[in-house]
């Protein structure tokens, strides 16, 4: 075989949301685009804000000297003091330039972390649901990663939790707002999580690193409101995308920013900048880190993914589905209507609708919508989604 047998053994067991989408792709051959109601990737729809495109814009017409050369593998310093002021604000901690790095979107942040914080056989701990690409960067840097469920909320359980920790865990992951349920971890929830963990860690006699990735932070519904790691807890670490704020999924721009207490974070982020050089990153995009520079506060607009969400949640609630309903993010993650999520994907296909298997998720009997798709979209697919829960006669 001309390619290890790792990569063909992790391409076959790889993400449902690739799966269903090449499936989409398929079909739409034979019944045409308009003929396809895709709910599977959550690829931002939305332009870029107007503060983001008149800042690139003034680069383009007035190009600062040297942007496009090399430059620190961290980032542009005044780009790095930039993020900080931002990241200060949210948190209440004195963060500076040289407790941030700049980095290839939230994936290649993340990626970052885990090489300058595992060991072979480090434990990462991820609460379940959750973003199937975790288990393979653990997986890249030799970690394992551990799953502990949630509760039927997609609440923290902390029992839970607790059974999971063990000499070996060096990291857990949160994701608020969550992706794929929409559950958003309020500052309460956070604070019991962050004293957990630093009781842990005086047993452990080191720390158990809390991994904050918070790319849908400004999108939340219903009055909720988002809470920075670093206010509840000192041995954290914020991993950011520009993805969803602002629109900017191919342009891979995000950071990593390091709690100024957290233990030895000199030489975390040493040890990250180096990192992201011998990953091949070498640095996050110089035009994309200037021209976010300044607009950093600015955001696509949310009401936009509330409206379709309060469409689709509420259609859906009315046909008898099940679903918790989200507080943040552009996903819905309902009951399937049957225990076998796989085989309710293909009775959706059947109705040329295409969601992604809980499963892949790390949650059976579940099924993620992304409200990516259009007003329009949603609303044209209303029928079938009728057509569905008829053949499950609850409709």
């Amino acid at each position: 075989m001309p390619i290890s047998s790792k990569i063909a053994r992790q391409m076959e067991e790889a993400s449902w949301i690739r799966k269903m989408f090449e499936e989409g792709v398929r079909l739409a051959k034979q019944v045409g685009a308009g003929g396809i109601h895709d709910f599977t990737l959550g690829n931002p729809d939305l332009e870029p804000p107007p503060e983001f495109v008149a800042s690139l814009r003034d680069l383009v017409v007035r190009p600062r000297a040297g942007m496009h050369r090399y430059m620190p593998n961290a980032g542009f310093p005044d780009v790095r003091e930039a993020v900080a002021k931002w990241v200060r604000e949210e948190s209440g901690v004195d963060v500076g330039g040289k407790h941030v790095i700049l980095a290839v979107g939230a994936g290649g942040g993340l990626n970052v972390v885990l090489k300058t914080l595992l060991d072979p056989g480090d434990e990462v701990v991820v609460f379940a649901p959750f973003f199937p690409e975790y288990a393979f960067y653990v997986d890249n840097h030799g970690g394992v990663l551990v799953v502990v469920e949630t509760d039927d909320r997609f609440r923290i359980d902390l029992d839970r939790l607790d059974a999971a920790i063990g000499p070996r865990t060096k990291a857990v992951f949160v994701n608020s707002p969550n992706n794929p349920t929409g559950a958003v971890y309020d500052a309460a929830t956070l604070a019991r999580l962050g004293e957990f963990l630093a009781d842990r860690s005086r047993r452990l006699g080191r720390p158990i690193y809390l991994v904050s990735d918070d790319p849908y932070k400004k999108i939340l519904f219903d009055g909720a409101t988002y809470s920075h790691v670093f206010r509840h807890y000192e041995n954290s670490i914020a991993v950011y995308s520009h993805s969803k704020d602002l629109g900017l999924a191919g342009e891979r721009i995000g950071h990593v920013a390091v709690h100024p207490a957290a233990d030895s974070a000199e030489a975390l982020v040493a040890g990250m900048t180096f990192s992201i050089r011998v990953l091949g990153f070498v640095n996050a995009p110089g035009l994309m880190q200037l021209a976010i520079r300044d607009v950093l506060r600015a955001s696509i607009d949310p009401r936009v993914y509330q409206r379709r969400r309060d469409v689709l949640y509420g259609a859906l609630g009315e046909l008898g589905f099940e679903c918790v309903k989200p507080r943040g993010a552009f996903y819905l993650f309902p009951r399937s209507l049957e225990p076998d999520d796989r085989r309710f994907a293909q009775a959706c296909l059947r109705q040329n609708i295409l969601v992604v298997p809980g499963v892949g998720f790390g949650r059976s009997g579940h099924f993620r919508i992304s409200l990516t798709a259009s007003d329009a979209a949603i609303e044209a697919s209303l029928p079938a989604w009728r057509e569905v829960a008829r053949a499950y006669s609850i409709a």
